[in-house]
Parts: C-alpha cells; sequence; structure tokens
C-alpha cells in the first residue's frame, strides 16, 4: 500500500539525530539573515554633522578656538545644545580670507546678531562625530542626499518582493538543495563586492541582489527543514527556525560594536555565507521533492539515511512512497479566486493589510530606534532580547487559546505602545525603553502569528497562491517604511510612532474578523472557507438530522 514521507518518518524519526542536525545547520543559515533585513541600522547610522567650512577651520587653528566656538561660527544656531537641523545642513556665507577677521567674534563686524547672515549650503561636506564610520559618513547621505538612505534600504526590499515572489516555482522547479546554494553563493559574492563598492550606485546594485537571493535562501532553508521533520513537528520548528533570526539580532549588535567601520561589518557579516556552501556534502534533497518529480528511488534511499541516522530501521512494507496530496482534478487556482467570494475576499483583505503592517511596524520601529536611541548597540540589543518572550508565548497560547485573540492582542499592543512612547517624557528614559520593548515584542508575535495562520485560512488549491500573494505586502511595506521613517521624523521625531499606533491598532481590530482556526481542520474546497466563521454546531446537529431522515424508511 502506498505510504506518504509522514508515515514512514513516523518509523524512521520525525524529530530525532538527523533532524536536529539539520536544525542547526539551517538555523546558521537563519541567523546570518540578520544583517541584511535590518543592517541598515549600523550601515546607515547617520551620526551628528555639521557643515564643513575650510576657512573657519584654518582661522581655528590660528586662533586655537574650542570645537564649540568654532561651530559657532560656523552654522546658525547656539551649537551643540540646540536645534539639530539648521546646523546640519547649511553654513554662513562668508569670505573668510578678509584680513579684517580676528579671533574674537569675527562675524560681529559683518551683523552684530547675525540675523542678516546669508546662509548657504555645505559646498565643501560635512564633519561627522563619530569614531567610526558608514554609508551615509562615507558617501553623504545627508540633507539634500538623504533619500539615498531610504533608497538604500528600500532596494533590499524590492529584491525581497521579487526573489520571494519567483522562490517558489524555481525550488520546485530545480529544487530545494541547489537553490540553496545558487542563492547562498550569489549572497556572498555581492556581499562581498558591496563592501568593496568605490561607488554608492555600485553599493546600491550589490545590495538589491543581497535583497534578490537572501530572503529566497531564507525561504527554502525553512522550507527545508519542515519537510525533513515530521508533521507533530513542523509548526514547532518553524518557529524556533525564527527564533535562529532573534540569535542572530544579538550577534549582530556585538559584532557591530566590534566593527564600527562599516566595510569591516558588511565584509564580517558576509563571510559565514562561503561556509555554507559546505551544505552541498552536508544536506540531502528534500525527499518530498524527489517525490514530486517522480525520483522515488532517490527519496527512498534518503530516507532511509535518515533512518540510520537516526538509529532506526523501517519495515520492509514501507518502500511505495507517494505524495501527501490525493491525485484528482488539478485547479489552475488565479487572483480572482482570492477575492470572487466574501468569506474569502475579506480574508485576503484583512491578510494583506497585517503582512504590511507586520512589516512596516517591525522594520520601522528599528529604524527609528536608531535615530532616536541614546546608545545604539545597547538600545538594538536588548529590544532583539525581547523577541525570544514573543517566540515562547506563541507555542504556550495558539493551541491553548488559539490564533485569533493573541493574534489581535499582540497587533493592538504594538500600537498602544508606540502610541504611549510619543507621550512619555524624556526625563522617564527608562519607561520609554519598557514600552518600546513591549511593542517589539507585540509586533514580532504578530508577525510570526500572520505567517502560521494565513495558509489555515484559504482551500486547497488556492493556498501557495494566498501565502504568497499575501505576504507580498509584507515587502511592499518595507519598501515604504524607510521612506516613512527617515521623512516622518524631520518633520517631528515621535511622528512615525503615532503612524505605527493607528496601523497597529486598527490590524488588531481586523484579526477580530476573521475565523479562529484552533483545532480545525485545513479547509479543502471554497465552500469549506466560507463557512469556517460559522458555528460547527449547526453543521454537526443538520448531519445527524439527515441521517435520522435516511433512517426512517428502513424501519
Amino acid at each position: 500500500m502506498p505510504t506518504t514521507v509522514d508515515d514512514v518518518l513516523e518509523h524512521g524519526g520525525e524529530f530525532h539525530f538527523f533532524q536536529k542536525q539539520m536544525f542547526f545547520l539551517l538555523a546558521l543559515l537563519s541567523a546570518t539573515f540578520t544583517p541584511i533585513y535590518v543592517g541598515i541600522v549600523f550601515l546607515g547610522f547617520t551620526p551628528d554633522h555639521r557643515c564643513r567650512s575650510p576657512g573657519v577651520a584654518e582661522l581655528s587653528l590660528r586662533c586655537g578656538w574650542s570645537p564649540a566656538e568654532e561651530l559657532n561660527y560656523t552654522v546658525p544656531g547656539p551649537g551643540p545644545a540646540g536645534e539639530a537641523s539648521p546646523r546640519q545642513c547649511g553654513r554662513y556665507e562668508v569670505d573668510w580670507n578678509q584680513s579684517a577677521f580676528g579671533c574674537v567674534d569675527p562675524l560681529a563686524s559683518l551683523d552684530t546678531n547675525r540675523s542678516r547672515l546669508p546662509l548657504g549650503p555645505c559646498r565643501d561636506g560635512w564633519v561627522y562625530e563619530t569614531p567610526g564610520s558608514s554609508i551615509v559618513t562615507e558617501f553623504n547621505l545627508v540633507c539634500a542626499n538623504s533619500w539615498m538612505l531610504d533608497l538604500f534600504q528600500a532596494s533590499v526590499n524590492v529584491g525581497f518582493f521579487f526573489g520571494s515572489m519567483s522562490i517558489g516555482y524555481i525550488a520546485d522547479r530545480f529544487g530545494r538543495k541547489l537553490c540553496l546554494l545558487t542563492t547562498v553563493l550569489i549572497n556572498a559574492a555581492a556581499g562581498v563586492l558591496m563592501a568593496i563598492s568605490p561607488t554608492y550606485t555600485w553599493m546600491l546594485i550589490f545590495r538589491l541582489i543581497q535583497g534578490l537571493v537572501s530572503k529566497a535562501g531564507w525561504l527554502i532553508g525553512y522550507i527545508l527543514i519542515t519537510e525533513f521533520v515530521g508533521r507533530r513537528y513542523r509548526r514547532t520548528v518553524g518557529i524556533f527556525y525564527q527564533v535562529a533570526y532573534t540569535v542572530g539580532l544579538l550577534v549582530l549588535a556585538g559584532v557591530a560594536y566590534a566593527l564600527p567601520h562599516w566595510r569591516w561589518l558588511q565584509f564580517t557579516v558576509t563571510l559565514p555565507n562561503f561556509f555554507f556552501l559546505l551544505y552541498y556534502w552536508c544536506i540531502p534533497e528534500s525527499p518530498r521533492w524527489l517525490i514530486s518529480q517522480n525520483k522515488n528511488a532517490e527519496a527512498m534511499r534518503i530516507i532511509k539515511h535518515i533512518a540510520k541516522k537516526n538509529g532506526k530501521s523501517l519495515p520492509a512494507s514501507l518502500q511505495c512512497l507517494r505524495l501527501e496530496e490525493e491525485t484528482g482534478e488539478k485547479l489552475n487556482p488565479s487572483f480572482l479566486d482570492l477575492v470572487r467570494t466574501p468569506q474569502i475576499r475579506k480574508h485576503t483583505m484583512i491578510l494583506m493589510y497585517n503582512w504590511f503592517t507586520s512589516s512596516v511596524l517591525y522594520q520601522g520601529l528599528i529604524m527609528h530606534m536608531g535615530l532616536a536611541g541614546d546608545n545604539i548597540y545597547l538600545d538594538f540589543f536588548y529590544s532583539a532580547l525581547v523577541e525570544f518572550p514573543a517566540a515562547f508565548m506563541i507555542i504556550l497560547t495558539i493551541d491553548r487559546i488559539g490564533r485569533r485573540y493573541p493574534w489581535a492582542a499582540s497587533n493592538m499592543v504594538a500600537g498602544a505602545a508606540c502610541l504611549a512612547s510619543v507621550f512619555i517624557p524624556g526625563d522617564l528614559q527608562w519607561l520609554k525603553i519598557i514600552i518600546s520593548c513591549l511593542g517589539r515584542m507585540g509586533i514580532t508575535m504578530a508577525y510570526e502569528i500572520v505567517c502560521l495562520v494565513n495558509a489555515e485560512l484559504y482551500p486547497t488549491f488556492i493556498r501557495n497562491l494566498g501565502v504568497h500573494i499575501c505576504s507580498s505586502m509584507c515587502d511592499i511595506g518595507g519598501i515604504i517604511t524607510p521612506f516613512l521613517v527617515y521623512r516622518l521624523t524631520n518633520i517631528w521625531l515621535e511622528l512615525p510612532l503615532m503612524v505605527f499606533g493607528v496601523l497597529g491598532l486598527v490590524a488588531g481590530g481586523l484579526v477580530l474578523l476573521l475565523p479562529e482556526t484552533k483545532g480545525k481542520a485545513l479547509p479543502e474546497t471554497i465552500e469549506e472557507a466560507e463557512n469556517m466563521q460559522r458555528p460547527r454546531k449547526n453543521k454537526e446537529k443538520m448531519i445527524y438530522l439527515q441521517v435520522q431522515k435516511l433512517d426512517i424508511p428502513l424501519n
């Protein structure tokens, strides 16, 4: 009798030595995705800066001025303690070659209170107050060029969008292992080339290439580990695969602190990808994919290898394998199937909005922290720590309480935390940190739950399409987020948090309109998906009455 891979793994080991070994290797891959996803915090760090004025610098050396005095004669404003914006992008237009200037208040001879002194752009560049370097300080991505930093991060998410949209087809066509190694190789090469890029344009191109392959590689790793384990362990392994990404956040904070120069940081976080090329000898092809390609003999050889590694033996009867899906009429799904019927249309709209919101809040909070935090390394480290309890809370709640209420609550907590942070005074920094960590934990939970629930709301023949279309909004959100954060902070530092708060609260309210999927079988047809929100008791009663009616004539 034909058996599925899950049937065989029940005998050969669902999560034993082989699967644990594979999980460790692929978790390393997950951890190295971190620098690409949120590395902008360190690579694109914008330190305090001011216009450079060679004339003032020369006079400062002659007169022995302090840095504060030199700054005072270069740019408007009261100096380092004043508002940053006026002095970061403009300077006094003064001919410092005049011999009439003395060492004591040289500008007094031109204008007593300086209100009528002309201002001009920073023609000679900027002075940055930082011991290290970033792409901002090297390529002067400030003032009129600040949008180029937004474009740098947006390009990564453009790569994510196209890479993740095509990876499903590519991995199904050419196999998981080949795609994994190909993406790893391209990612490694692009990362090194970005580290040695001589211009902003080349750096942008290589970052875009990294975006195209890095998320695709992360997704293939996710697919592989969930296909290697038994049915009972897939959800838990999927969550801990994402926990490995959180470990990468902690490591990134330490590496960035040790290497404050962006080129060395980029080179260092790219190096592990070359190590992953050794996986050619360590990780086999997915037996599930081999069966889908009618390569049953090779699939059986790998399954026997898995059983041997796990110290198990397979019964002789388990020799004929088949796919989990029953063969039958093949349906061709289209986007219209996601919006044609009322309930599935509602699911699609809410899921797309939640994917978008999760991405905007998650990336946005990290970017905003890089702009508003006192110590970027410690703030990044502490906020990453809260992702661990977020993962464990998901494991503890989704099979006990359900999906809907923890999901809605996590969105609302994230939104409320963002709004609360706006109104906390600066002298209560400890309270602001606690509220920020709650917000980060909330949006992390929401992000991971939407990954789990998305597939549970669609019928079988449009399930993959639904997941791909809805999750693509995550990358759309990532494209918009840098422009949203960096432009709004120019107006008011806390304005992005106001926007995030509203988005999060709306997302939480919309989640309550979705059906609960805990304990329910995955819908097989559109009719079943449409009826998910109806009480199951009525359906059981209807079936019971039908049986009674059929029984009456037989008596």
